[in-house]
């Protein structure tokens, strides 16, 4: 792929893995719709803070961010509402390929393919995990694997996605030693696309938000 190194990711699907839509804080609306453009020291304060100072935080957000961050936030979010749809009807935003897609934005490439190297929770004589060599009461529909590559840098960071009927579509788990340029181009897309234009007063006032009752 040009002169990029790309990051190959080993995709494996974990059991009782806790990726993604899991994780969003879904009793909250607008915090679930932001919860993973956000930098860990606002989540930290919202999370910390009472009811009227969330409100205040939810105004002051977008107020400290471009406009242009904002208009594209609302773009993604359409496109969101649309595409994935299925997979959440009443949060579309509330899935993996949704939450992926809200961070960074359309993928420069998208690949389908089968994954071989995966393993499953469906428990084996007395328990335990099917390996990836054990083909016995295998779904073939689980195998199949959603590819969103990116670039970031001289690297392409990729995303594997597993299906998993009847609707879903489940983020796959790095393998542990590739893992970190995930973490990586996250936080900077965190912070270079949807960041705050003067950090340094926002986080001020996101500690006088703190002291509201």
């Amino acid at each position: 792929m040009n002169t990029r190194k790309t990051v190959c990711l080993l995709l494996l699907v974990a059991a009782c893995a806790a990726c993604g839509a899991s994780m969003l804080p879904s009793h909250d609306e607008w915090y679930a719709r932001h919860y993973f453009i956000m930098q860990k020291f606002e989540n930290d304060a919202y999370k910390a803070m009472t009811p009227e100072a969330r409100l205040e935080f939810q105004q002051l957000f977008w107020a400290v961010r471009s406009p242009v961050a904002k208009k594209e936030f609302d773009v993604r979010m359409a496109y969101i509402n649309n595409e994935f749809k299925n997979e959440n009807s009443k949060q579309p935003w509330n899935c993996d390929r949704a939450r992926i897609y809200l961070l960074h934005g359309s993928p420069a490439s998208r690949d389908y393919t089968t994954n071989d190297s995966w393993t499953t929770s469906n428990p084996v004589g007395g328990g335990g995990m099917v390996s990836a060599s054990d083909r016995s009461g295998e779904d073939i529909q689980a195998r199949s694997l959603e590819v969103w590559g990116y670039p970031f840098g001289q690297y392409v960071v990729t995303y594997g996605f597993t299906f998993q009927p009847p609707n879903k579509w489940k983020q796959a788990n790095p393998s542990s030693a590739v893992g970190r340029y995930i973490g990586q181009f996250e936080l900077y897309d965190r912070v270079e696309s949807w960041g705050a234009q003067d950090e340094e007063s926002y986080k001020k006032r996101l500690e006088e938000l703190k002291a509201v009752k």
